[in-house]
């Protein structure tokens, strides 16, 4: 709710349903359960709500220590595998999670780092990563910088403890020049524009780009959008 450049943007309310109920709706496609890790804060409160309102699971930890947050909510839930997305990204495809994890399985190795974020291929919005509860474990009790603990997994993914296995998750072509995440009010204008006239909520990933692709005005809307880089 405290984000910096949109703030409250998670309930913002498009095509039927607030951001974080697409999203959520969206994750459930991949048929695995899904934990709302939020924070402390009072500011939270309406996410609680949410959650509470609609039988969602959640988890509440510190605001910037998210690695303490996520590793506090594995270990609450005994998960094995965690799957890391953000709640900005509200037409996020559970089908790609599910397609991802199941590439991830069949490695069979619990030092792998397997995301679509590394090497980009995907549009913007659509990022995952997945990783072992041996991973995170790791990391909460290894990183030491700030900017580990707040952005969970550059500890693992920039591989500090020297023995993590970096796996990507590519597609052809490559649309990674597309951008519907949630960052700023023009992200917002997209995204509302492809809830709303589209019905995009529940559209498979192939049927957004398609009409993006079509519609260079409304691709247009967020190019200029610089994503917030992580200072390590």
């Amino acid at each position: 709710m405290t984000s910096t450049r949109l703030p409250g943007k998670i309930l913002l309310f498009s095509g039927g349903k607030i951001v974080l109920h697409h999203h959520i709706h969206r994750l459930q496609w991949s048929g695995l359960p899904v934990f709302v890790a939020t924070t402390n804060n009072q500011s939270d409160k309406p996410v609680v709500d949410f959650c509470t309102a609609n039988n969602f699971s959640y988890f509440r930890g510190d605001e910037f220590n998210v690695l303490e947050r996520f590793t506090f909510c594995a270990r609450m839930h005994e998960l094995d595998t965690i799957i890391r997305v953000t709640s900005d990204c509200p037409l996020i495809d559970g089908n790609i999670i599910a397609e991802g994890l199941d590439k991830y399985q069949q490695l069979r190795n619990d030092k792998i780092y397997y995301s679509n974020c590394i090497q980009r291929t995907y549009p913007r919005g659509l990022d995952f990563e997945i990783f072992s509860r041996q991973l995170l474990e790791d990391a909460y009790e290894n990183a030491t910088l700030e900017a580990d603990k707040e952005h969970v997994t550059p500890y693992i993914n920039q591989n500090r403890s020297g023995s993590v296995v970096l796996e990507h998750h590519t597609s052809q072509p490559d649309y990674s020049d597309l951008r519907w995440t949630l960052d700023t009010p023009d992200d917002w204008t997209l995204l509302d524009s492809l809830l709303q006239k589209y019905n995009a909520g529940n559209l498979r990933y192939e049927d957004i780009i398609a009409i993006l692709i079509k519609n260079p005005t409304l691709k247009a809307l967020n190019t200029h959008v610089k994503q917030k880089e992580v200072n390590l």
